[in-house]
C-alpha cells in the first residue's frame, strides 16, 4: 500500500491544475458496473486496520473469466519470476553510460537475446523496445532504410487495429505511404494485390487480427520475388509451436517483431509491456537500439558489452538511425526468467494447451443456434464468433456471468457487427469453458 501525504488543501490544488473538481472524475471512463458502489471509509483508521478493511472488500470482487485477447493475453506467471525480477539488483537496475560496469544486467539482456533469437530462427536480437506496435513501426524504418528508393510499406488491413494506428502515428509524420493489403472475406487471410508498387517491405502477421494462421510460406516467398523484406509479426508463445520466422519460405523472414507481454509480464491494465525484434545478420547495423555481446577482457574472463550501438542515439540524435535508445529492462528480465524457468519443453506444452482450450471452446460455442465460425481456417488460441446480435451488446450482458467475452472487432473497425474475437488460454478449465456456453446461449434469447 503506498504513502500519500498529500492533505485536502493539496488535492483540491492539483484537482484545479487539471481542470476538475472532484477526484472520481479522474476515473469517468471507468463503466458504471466495474465501479465499486461505495468505498466510503471510517475515518482515522490505522495503516495496518485499512489495509484489512480494503482487502475484506477485495473479497467480495468475484473475479472475471477473461476470454479476452487481441494482442494482450492473460496466462500463469510462475512465482519464480517476479520473486526474481523484484530483487533489487535487478528491480532497480539500469545501465549506465558505462555499461561494462553493469555485468548482472548486460547477462540477462543477452541472454534474453539469445532466447529470441531460438525462437524466432533469425540470427540477431535487439535488447527489446517499448512494445510490439512501435516494435513495427521501427521495423518498418529499418526496412526503409535497408532499401532505400520509395517510402511505402505494404500492411495487411486485418492487423490488429491498435497497431495500425501505432503505425499511422510514427510512420505517417516522415511522409511514409501504408498501402493496406484487403484479405479474403471468406478465408479471414491475406489477399495479396498483383505487384507490389515499389514498396519496401510486405507485413505479415502470423496470427492475423482475427486469429487466423497466414500461409507464411506462400507470402515470404511472394515478398521476396516482388524485391520486399517480409517482416513478420509473431506472438512469441505460439512460436514453441508453429515455424519459427527464419524458416518461412525458401529464404526465411527478414525480420520478426511482435509483443513480449506472453512471456511472464501480466496484464496490468494495459502496460508497461515490450517489444521485441529480431533480424538477419546481414541487416544488424540498422537494427535499433540496444544490443549487448559476449566477449572476454585482458585476462581470458568472460564479459558482457554493449555493441554496434551509435553514439548518435545519445547525442545527435538526428543524424541516428534511431531515436531508441533504451530497453524495457525490467519487462525483459521477466520475460527471461520465465523462458528459462519453463525451458523449451514448458513452452510448448503452454502453447498446446491454449490451443487445445481454445479448440475445445470453438466446439462449445459453434454448437449454439445462431451462433456461425466465419473463417474456418487454422488458428492458434483465438477465433471469430459471429452472433446474431452486436457483439459489444453480448460482451456486456456476459459480464453479468462473470464473463470476460472478448473483443468486439467492429468497434476498432474490423469484420462485421456481431463479430467477437475470442481467446481461450492455459488458465481457463473445462468448467469455464461450459460455463461460458451455458452463459452465451442464455445471453443471446434475451439480448
Amino acid at each position: 500500500m503506498p504513502y500519500i501525504p498529500h492533505d485536502a488543501a493539496e488535492t483540491a490544488a492539483m484537482l484545479a491544475a487539471v481542470g476538475i473538481q472532484r477526484l472520481d472524475q479522474l476515473f469517468d471512463e471507468i463503466p458504471a458496473a466495474l465501479q465499486a458502489a461505495d468505498m466510503a471509509l471510517p475515518e482515522g483508521l490505522s495503516e495496518m486496520a485499512l489495509q484489512r478493511e480494503l482487502e475484506h472488500r477485495a473479497l467480495d470482487n468475484a473475479p472475471l473469466r477473461c476470454f479476452a485477447g487481441a494482442g494482450a493475453y492473460a496466462h500463469h506467471i510462475p512465482a519464480i519470476v517476479w520473486d526474481i525480477a523484484s530483487r533489487g539488483e535487478f528491480y532497480s537496475a539500469y545501465t549506465p553510460y558505462q555499461p561494462e560496469a553493469s555485468q548482472g544486467t548486460l547477462q540477462v539482456l543477452y541472454e534474453y537475446q539469445s532466447f529470441i533469437t531460438r525462437l524466432t530462427g533469425l540470427e540477431v536480437s535487439n535488447a527489446s523496445l517499448y512494445d510490439g506496435a512501435s516494435g513495427l513501426a521501427e521495423a518498418c524504418l529499418m526496412a526503409l532504410r535497408i532499401q532505400g528508393g520509395e517510402p511505402a510499406i505494404l500492411v495487411p488491413e486485418h492487423l490488429l487495429p491498435s497497431w495500425r494506428r501505432v503505425l499511422d502515428s510514427m510512420l505517417g509524420l516522415q511522409r511514409i505511404r501504408l498501402r493496406s493489403v484487403p484479405y479474403d472475406p471468406d478465408t479471414g487471410t491475406l489477399r495479396l494485390p498483383g505487384d507490389a508498387g515499389g514498396a519496401a517491405a510486405l507485413i505479415i502477421p502470423q496470427i492475423n487480427g482475427f486469429g487466423v494462421l497466414e500461409a507464411v510460406d506462400a507470402l515470404t516467398d511472394w515478398a521476396h520475388a516482388h524485391g520486399l523484406l517480409a517482416i513478420a509479426v509473431v506472438n512469441p508463445l505460439a512460436l514453441a509451436l508453429l515455424k519459427a520466422p527464419g524458416e518461412w519460405g525458401a529464404r526465411g523472414a527478414d525480420m520478426a517483431v511482435g509483443e513480449g507481454q506472453p512471456l511472464g509480464i501480466p496484464l496490468t491494465g494495459g502496460g508497461p509491456y515490450f517489444g521485441f525484434l529480431a533480424c538477419r545478420k546481414a541487416h544488424v547495423r540498422q537494427l535499433p537500439g540496444r544490443l549487448v555481446a559476449k566477449t572476454v577482457d585482458g585476462q581470458g574472463r568472460e564479459g558482457f558489452c554493449l555493441t554496434l550501438q551509435a553514439r548518435e542515439q545519445h547525442i545527435r540524435r538526428g543524424k541516428a538511425t534511431s531515436n531508441i535508445c533504451t530497453n524495457q529492462g525490467l519487462m525483459v528480465t521477466a520475460a527471461t526468467i520465465h523462458m528459462a524457468a519453463l525451458g523449451g519443453h514448458g513452452l510448448r506444452r503452454t502453447a498446446l494447451t491454449c490451443h487445445q482450450r481454445a479448440s475445445r471452446l470453438r466446439k462449445h460455442l459453434a454448437a449454439l443456434p445462431e451462433v456461425r465460425l466465419p473463417y474456418a481456417g487454422p488458428f492458434f488460441h483465438e477465433f471469430v464468433l459471429r452472433l446474431p446480435r452486436p457483439a459489444s451488446a453480448v460482451r456486456d450482458a456476459l459480464l453479468g456471468h462473470g464473463i470476460l467475452a472478448g473483443v468486439p472487432l467492429a468497434d476498432s473497425g474490423l469484420g462485421e457487427a456481431g463479430d467477437l474475437l475470442v481467446c481461450a488460454t492455459e488458465l481457463l478449465e473445462e468448467a469455464d469453458l461450459r460455463a461460458y456456453r451455458d452463459a452465451l446461449a442464455a445471453v443471446l434469447e434475451t439480448v
